[in-house]
């Protein structure tokens, strides 16, 4: 049964780079939809695919995030898998999208959940910022906030997966050393840096633009930003290496893992002298708060 992917926004929903991907359920928030129809929505997905994956970023409302692990909680699921990766919303969508692709492969529901922390390590996300003055998710020194105070400065941020800024014009921002492809997503600002820098310093095999998350502002602390993420594009190549990974049992829920965590329960991959088959009371029940 093909595990469900679900997000918080429609925008985290990029074009398909494989035909046969599936889309992802969109959740919507509590202004937007009644608990009732919440729940009957998340049960029917339950029902129609067996697990459902949502990831969304963290700068979606606190009221938004309390509605996923209330729906989580009144069913009573643990089937249901709410993922907040470190990431900015334009890594969550390229996520989302690889883990879709995941989804009609070979893979149980446990494997395509904790396969997620494994491929975000291979997502290059930033952004170009007019200021970073209220970048609160990066670290920023004194002197560069004091610089973003400067007309015309412009800053190269890397979030995800070595966190790094740079000043244009003063450093270089390490790239992924395989295959990549770029997606851009522009905002306020007007620059060809993405494209005519970036993209041939990573050495990008292709680039493409898509429409910029409405979480990206908030996510940046700016409006006036040019968001983007290099990422693995060939599914066989991810494929490959999810099914490079070695296959544990969750010593609480019983379901085949990649890692160190359960992507369902949370729970930490037991020590090896300590794993037991999962039978008896580890089979019936499993905590209910997931990772942040």
């Amino acid at each position: 049964m093909q595990t469900a992917i679900a997000v918080t926004s429609a925008d985290l929903v990029l074009p398909p780079t494989d035909p046969h991907a599936p889309t992802a359920a969109l959740l919507p928030a509590p202004g937007a939809q009644p608990l009732d129809a919440a729940l009957a929505d998340m049960q029917l997905l339950l029902d129609q695919h067996g697990y459902v994956v949502v990831l969304y970023p963290a700068s979606i409302p606190v009221a938004h995030e309390r509605r996923l692990h209330t729906v989580r909680s009144v069913l009573e699921s643990d089937r249901i898998a709410l993922m907040k990766p470190a990431l900015p919303p334009l890594g969550v969508a390229v996520l989302v999208r690889q883990l879709r692709q995941l989804s009609i492969c070979d893979f149980g529901a446990g494997i395509v959940a904790s396969a997620a922390r494994l491929l975000a390590h291979y997502i290059y996300a930033g952004a170009l910022l007019n200021s970073v003055a209220r970048l609160d998710r990066v670290p920023v020194d004194l002197t560069s906030h004091a610089k973003s105070w400067l007309p015309g400065s412009q800053f190269a941020v890397l979030a995800n997966p070595d966190p790094r800024l740079v000043k244009l014009g003063s450093g270089e921002l390490s790239g992924p050393e395989f295959g990549n492809q770029l997606i851009v997503a522009k905002g306020q600002l007007q620059s060809d840096w993405v494209s005519a820098t970036l993209a041939p310093a990573w050495r990008c095999q292709a680039m493409q633009e898509t429409a910029l998350p409405a979480d990206s502002p908030k996510w940046w602390g700016t409006s006036k930003m040019i968001e983007f993420a290099a990422h693995l594009p060939d599914i066989a190549l991810i494929y490959q290496l999810v099914s490079s990974v070695k296959r544990e049992q969750c010593s609480w829920c019983g379901l085949e893992i990649i890692g160190d965590r359960c992507g369902f329960c949370s729970a930490p991959l037991a020590p090896a002298e300590n794993q037991t088959s999962g039978t008896g009371v580890l089979k019936h029940g499993t905590p209910m708060r997931q990772e942040s």
